[in-house]
Formats: C-alpha cells, sequence, structure tokens
C-alpha cells in the first residue's frame, strides 16, 4: 500500500460511464456548451467584480487594479487550458481532484480534493453573506438578521444557501436554467455598467495609472504582509507594481471556480467538444468584463474616494447618476445568487467523486434515482455552508479561496505533461500549445500568486490540510477502493444523444 498509487484511466472513465456504479443510478447527461458557460460564468461574475474591485484599487494598487484583473485573468486562462485538455480527455465528476488521482497519487489527490472543498464551501459562505447585504440595502431590511456587523444570525445567508440547495439536489437541468437566467442578468446589467460609465470616466481619476510605493501601515506588517515580503525581509509596501501583484492574487478569488464546469464532465452529452467550448468561453468573457468594468469604476472616481463596501453604485452616485444604482444592486443580487448555486452544485459533485472512491464514507455518494443528483453529499454540504454563512463572519477568510484554487490550479497544470508521458495513447481532443513549456508556466504562475497571498493566509491553509491529512491516514487511506482492491464498474453502452 502506498499514498503514492495511481487511479488507472480505465477506471476513471468506466465510473463517468457506469450506471453509477454496481448497478446503481448514474448522473444524468443533460449539459450542452452553452449551459456549461451559464455555469462558469455564473460562479466567475459575482464577488470580484461587485466588491474586490474597489478594497484592491483603494488599498493596494490603485487604477492599476485593471491590470491587477488582466494578470489575474491571464494565469487563470492558463489554468483553463490545462483543465480543457484533461476535463476533455478525461470527463468526470471530480475534475483536478480526479486528474491528480490518475498522475500523482493518491495523497495528492485527497489533498486537492480537500483543498477544492475549502474553495468552494468559503466561497459560497461569503457570498451568502454579501448576498444577504445587499439585500437588506435595496430593500431596507434589519441589520440584525441581514447585516455582517452587529448581528448574531445571518437570516439572509442561511435561508438563500438552503433554497438553492434544494434547487441543485432536485437537478442538474433545473440548475443550468435557473444559472442560465441569472447569468443573463448580471451580464446586460454588467455591459450597461461599461457603457454607461465610460460616460463619466475622467483622465485625471487614470493619472498616475500605478501610483508610486509607500510603506505600509502596521497592520500590513507581521503575519499581514505578503510571503514574498517576508521571505526576502523586503520592507511591506503598498502600491507601486508590487501593490499590483498582491492586488492580483487577491482578485484571483474573482476568477476561482471556473473549475466548477470541469466537474460537470459526467452530466454533460458531449463532454470531448463541449467542455472546451465552457472552460474558455468562461474565462475570456469574465475577464473581458472585469477589465472593462474595472476600468471604469476607476475612471469614474480618484482611488482615494472608491467605496470598499459598494464601489460600483458609489462610483454611480459620486457621478451624479444615482438611479444606476438599483440596477448595480439587482445585477449585484442576481450575480452572487448564481455563485452560491454553483458552488453548491460544484461541492456536490467533488464530494460524491471522493466517496464513490472510497476516501470518504462511499453510502453519502448515492444518486437519486429520479433527479440524478448525488442528492445525500449535496445536502450535507448545502446543511455545512448554511451554518458557516449563518454564524461566522468570512470575509477574513475570502483569500482561503484564492489560495485553495491557486493550488488546485498548480496540481491541474503539473498533470498535463505528466499524463501525456504516462498514456501517450489517451484520446485528446483538445491538447495545451507548446506542452510542456506552458503548464510548467501555468504552475509558476500560479505558484508566484500564491507566494503574494499573507503569511497568515497560508497558515490558515496550513491548518486546513493537516486536519484534511487527519481524516486520510484515519479513514481513507486503508478503505478506499484501490486499498480494498474494489474495481471500478464495468461501463454501460453508451446512448446516443442530441
Amino acid at each position: 500500500m502506498s499514498v503514492l498509487r495511481t487511479k488507472p484511466i480505465k477506471d476513471v472513465l468506466a465510473q463517468g460511464e457506469a450506471d453509477g456504479g454496481d448497478g446503481k443510478p448514474g448522473l444524468k447527461r443533460h449539459l450542452g456548451a452553452r449551459d456549461l458557460t451559464g455555469f462558469g460564468i455564473g460562479i466567475v461574475i459575482g464577488t470580484g467584480i461587485f466588491t474586490l474591485t474597489g478594497i484592491e484599487a483603494r488599498d493596494s494598487a490603485g487604477p492599476g487594479v485593471v491590470i491587477s484583473f488582466a494578470i489575474a485573468g491571464v494565469v487563470a486562462l492558463l489554468a483553463a487550458l490545462c483543465y480543457a485538455e484533461l476535463a476533455s480527455s478525461v470527463p468526470t465528476a471530480g475534475s483536478a481532484y480526479t486528474y491528480a488521482y490518475a498522475t500523482m497519487g493518491e495523497i495528492v489527490a485527497w489533498i486537492i480534493g480537500w483543498d477544492l472543498l475549502l474553495e468552494f464551501a468559503l466561497g459560497a459562505a461569503v457570498v451568502a453573506r454579501g448576498w444577504s447585504g445587499y439585500l437588506a440595502e435595496l430593500f431596507g431590511l434589519p441589520t440584525a438578521w441581514f447585516g455582517e456587523e452587529g448581528s448574531v444570525v445571518n437570516l439572509g445567508a442561511i435561508g438563500i444557501v438552503l433554497l438553492l440547495g434544494v434547487v441543485a439536489i432536485v437537478g442538474i437541468r433545473e440548475s443550468a436554467r435557473v444559472t442560465n437566467l441569472l447569468v443573463l442578468v448580471k451580464v446586460a446589467i454588467c455591459v450597461f455598467i461599461v457603457a454607461a460609465g465610460l460616460f463619466f470616466v475622467k483622465a485625471a481619476n487614470l493619472t498616475p495609472f500605478i501610483p508610486p510605493a509607500e510603506p505600509a501601515g502596521a497592520a500590513d506588517d507581521g503575519i499581514k504582509q505578503p510571503v514574498t515580503q517576508a521571505l526576502f525581509g523586503l520592507e511591506p509596501s503598498v502600491f507601486g507594481f508590487v501593490g499590483v501583484l498582491s492586488a492580483a492574487a487577491v482578485v484571483f478569488f474573482a476568477y476561482t471556480g471556473f473549475e466548477a464546469v470541469a466537474n460537470l464532465g459526467e452530466e454533460t452529452r458531449r463532454p470531448k467538444r463541449d467542455l472546451t467550448l465552457g472552460l474558455l468561453g468562461t474565462l475570456l468573457i469574465s475577464t473581458v468584463l472585469y477589465i472593462g468594468v474595472s476600468l471604469v469604476v476607476v475612471g469614474m472616481v480618484p482611488y482615494t474616494e472608491i467605496d470598499r463596501g459598494a464601489p460600483i453604485a458609489s462610483a454611480f452616485k459620486a457621478a451624479g447618476a444615482g438611479w444606476a444604482g438599483v440596477l448595480v444592486s439587482i445585477a449585484a443580487i442576481a450575480g452572487l445568487t448564481s455563485v452560491i448555486l454553483v458552488d453548491l452544485v460544484a461541492m456536490g459533485r467533488i464530494g460524491f467523486a471522493i466517496s464513490r472512491d472510497g476516501l470518504i464514507p462511499p453510502s453519502i455518494a448515492k444518486v437519486h434515482p429520479r433527479w440524478g443528483t448525488p442528492y445525500r453529499i449535496s445536502a450535507v454540504m448545502t446543511v455545512a455552508v448554511a451554518l458557516l454563512a449563518g454564524f461566522l463572519p468570512l470575509s477574513a477568510l475570502a483569500d482561503l479561496v484564492s489560495i485553495g484554487a491557486l493550488c488546485a490550479f498548480v496540481l491541474v497544470s503539473v498533470a498535463v505533461p505528466i499524463l501525456r508521458r504516462k498514456r501517450p495513447d489517451l484520446d485528446r481532443p483538445f491538447k495545451v500549445p507548446f506542452s510542456p513549456v506552458l503548464p510548467i508556466v501555468s504552475a509558476l504562475a500560479c505558484l508566484y500568486l500564491m507566494l503574494n497571498l499573507s503569511v497568515e493566509t497560508w497558515i490558515r491553509f496550513l491548518i486546513w490540510m493537516l486536519l484534511g491529512a487527519l481524516i486520510y491516514f484515519g479513514y481513507g487511506y486503508r478503505r478506499n477502493r484501490l486499498a480494498t482492491a474494489n474495481p471500478a464498474p464495468t461501463p454501460r453502452t453508451p446512448t446516443p444523444t442530441s
């Protein structure tokens, strides 16, 4: 027995085509390229565009936050290319977890699966609290039950998580319909923000585009400073190009979650084509919108005056177009709703893949015979996220989402050349160009952004990884499918779909 044992590709493909394993019902193939792109944009366009723009422009990068979004978008796109090759070759419900299991070994797969659960759970909880705050602002609801400060329990956050959890459990097709509708609303309003905001942009607000570096405050010293500054003994600073890079590491949070698309491989009608289109379409559209909106915001208002909580709405208000703030709030609610829903769907699929492999009890991986969804694990995840969102102010933990996603992207990037070497015969409908150079560049870029996150974030991340190690060695190491020599189910004969 070895922690580096790998899962044969034929077993991965067999599980994806089997009736859930041992004759049990499997996930239903309902999704096309448009649905996958909708899910991707649904999770990517959310918190980043409505809050992080203001925070990072004011505190770290100034107008240079536009460059931060561009850098983060390029790094995410490089990772998406690697995801696209693996997802089209090995369509599965586990995405990065399963890719690691097939290439780098069981312990790495467990680490990345545990890491992804952290990313999506915290992401959903943080966004749910933001959703509750926007709802309170729009309808004048009591902050004691819907606000971030001064509340013991956030009923709004709990309510939206439970409601969307039901949607995620009832069916993937229903989830796709809800997500696509919400995506249409928020993309339309994001385009409006860019088009209308251009009329209020002032060149003076964009000068200097990258403000000169200046010493950071005492609060940014110690474990609050980026790892790169701590390692090399650099003076803690903000703004300048260092500030732009630090902001890029944080706004990467805005791009996290696109890998949720890769988790839907077993529910996609034509995964070898549609997964690639969904992944790359998501990143291209989202990056263009992020750059456009961030440029408009810093051009409308001096970066020192941007509101941290509602940068876009406040920018229009300062420009004398307060009526646009209502549209922004509607877009925020729609945007955050879709983020929560896709987070919950993705968590269910990751948990399903891990449970199916026996690293956690297989009984919770059961698929509902009518809905075709892993309803037990989805229900457990929904309740856990609802509790986190209701009782814990998680804004301070948002960076954990970024470090979790970046860690996943590093491993996926490395998996591409490894799998090419191990299985050169594997059918690859999409190939990353210039491999292994581009995957290596992707891995190094993600690692560099990780090092620009704070020491405090790394400490929290390592504590979560330690907890995962205890669970793995206490249960999964000896109880999983490979350890017990329980083979994957025989694949079914594929049914032609339109």
